[in-house]
């Protein structure tokens, strides 16, 4: 295993970034830039399907928890060769199943030092670190030419998300999100559907996620003194700390900001919406074109705080007219009392038995699983999370549909798969930047207003907030610390 001491021998981290650059391999983006069950789809059944072919080098950064199943699934495609293996942490006991998996394969604690090293062997890149980590490892590898699987959300702020379109088109390689719900039945069946006019002039959505998080931790959080950085703590000798915290603002470490544990903060997170929203109103957002919204309320909030996530919240997510389609409003609900109003015929929630579990903790599907309703034109439906399919409501209404509703294809590959055939220009990623960027940045408005505790108002055309100046920063990020602001000229 190499120590950190041989891992930053060699091209100084400084100097390999400022090299790229020299190079004219990068261009500075300019920066006015960041100015029922009604026949579900079918699921195949038996074990995942193998496919042929040359395969994908793939090097995977964040191999624990949430990166181990990626990195298996990514592998399991039988399409992914793995040639480098990199985490802040390779003493930690969650990176021990794949750096066993693997034992031969090369470890690094840098990423930008396994670029540096085995640049050329290098097809692709799989990223499953802390989600505002997500950018400077996805952009660089864009910028060196490789393609990028990157869980959600694809960064950590607006800024970066539209530097991170913006890369995709320049470098022209296969970019996906990790909402691996785009590319099973949920996604057909709601294609399906709106191109057939079943799901039409939707007015009003209404998603939910109310299981417990780890900020509801009240013995962690107390909201009444938390005033800021947890206190200091030896860094443990396994640990590259300054890695670890990348473009983020300088903290001094402690052990609750590890391990998922960075879900809670602001600083590090996304919180219950950045975590689920992609899971449960992707498809909505991307079929119904809802692009960015022209306003975003904080509704009600529950403990809110300026540094860890409320215990509860509502927001609401109002979308202008958008062709022919009519304004559309999406109401948020987190908190584990927070449950939202539904129609008194929904029946049982929907409840999607494929959620990969979590690091910590547990999923709530007994009482209200993650889920949505969608309002449309003479139709409402209900539908849960990642590939769960859309039931209409109420039961004998879909009866009365069944014969109409259209055929619904099945997904020719999974999510994974579907990322490394399109590494080969045989397959188009379903969930581009492209396509999931305007989500991510939808959803980190959201963000915005639960830190702010307020009521937004947002230029689509400008991409500017014109009611609140401080939203309007936030909207650009933290400031990147020293060496790490060249990520945001590749």
């Amino acid at each position: 295993m190499h120590t950190r001491d041989n891992q930053r021998a060699g091209l100084p981290r400084r100097d390999f970034i400022k090299n790229i650059l020299a190079a004219g391999a990068i261009t500075a983006i300019a920066p006015n830039i960041l100015i029922a069950q009604s026949q579900p789809a079918k699921k195949p059944k038996g074990p995942p399907k193998k496919y042929t072919g040359e395969k994908v080098n793939l090097a995977c950064v964040g191999i624990g928890n949430r990166g181990e199943q990626i990195i298996n699934a990514l592998h399991g495609t039988g399409l992914a060769n793995i040639v480098a293996l990199c985490d802040t942490d390779m003493g930690a006991p969650h990176t021990q199943n794949i750096l066993q998996k693997f034992p031969d394969v090369p470890r690094f604690q840098d990423f930008r030092k396994m670029f540096d090293k085995l640049g050329k062997q290098i097809e692709a890149v799989a990223i499953a670190t802390p989600d505002f980590s997500h950018f400077p490892v996805t952009i660089l590898a864009m910028s060196l030419g490789k393609h990028v699987y990157v869980e959600k959300p694809m960064g950590h702020s607006f800024r970066q998300m539209e530097l991170l379109m913006a890369a995709e088109k320049k470098y022209k390689v296969a970019a996906q999100m990790g909402n691996q719900g785009h590319s099973e039945a949920n996604y057909f069946q709601f294609k399906a559907w709106t191109q057939a006019g079943i799901i039409k002039n939707v007015t009003r959505i209404t998603a939910y996620m109310n299981s417990g998080r780890r900020w509801h931790d009240t013995e962690k959080f107390s909201y009444s003194k938390l005033a800021g950085d947890l206190p200091a703590e030896p860094v443990p000798d396994t640990l590259d700390w300054d890695c670890w915290l990348a473009t983020a603002a300088q903290h001094r470490y402690n052990h609750g900001y590890m391990n998922g544990e960075w879900r809670s903060w602001y600083d590090f997170g996304n919180g219950a919406l950045g975590d689920w929203g992609a899971h449960i109103f992707d498809t909505a957002h991307e079929f119904l074109d809802l692009g960015l919204p022209s306003e975003v309320e904080a509704v009600k909030l529950e403990g809110h705080n300026s540094f860890v996530f409320p215990q509860a919240s509502t927001l609401a997510f109002r979308f202008p007219k958008r062709g022919g389609m009519p304004p559309l409003e999406l109401t948020w609900y987190d908190g584990v009392k927070n449950l939202p109003p539904l129609p008194a015929d929904m029946g049982e929630a929907v409840a999607d038995t494929d959620i990969p579990p979590p690091s910590a903790g547990t999923i709530e599907t007994k009482k209200l699983p993650p889920g949505k309703v969608i309002y449309g034109e003479g139709l409402t439906f209900k539908g849960g999370s990642h590939a769960s399919t859309l039931q209409i409501i109420p039961g004998t209404q879909a009866r009365d549909m069944a014969s109409r509703l259209p055929e619904v294809p099945i997904s020719p590959s999974n999510h994974f798969a579907n990322f490394l055939l399109a590494c080969k220009g045989r397959e188009k990623c379903r969930s581009s930047f492209a396509v999931a960027g305007p989500l991510c940045q939808a959803m980190g408005m959201g963000v915005i207003a639960q830190r702010l505790n307020a009521r937004l108002k947002f230029d689509r055309t400008t991409k500017q907030f014109t009611n609140n100046k401080v939203a309007n920063a936030l909207l650009q990020g933290v400031p990147p610390r020293k060496d790490w602001e060249q990520f945001y000229k590749l």
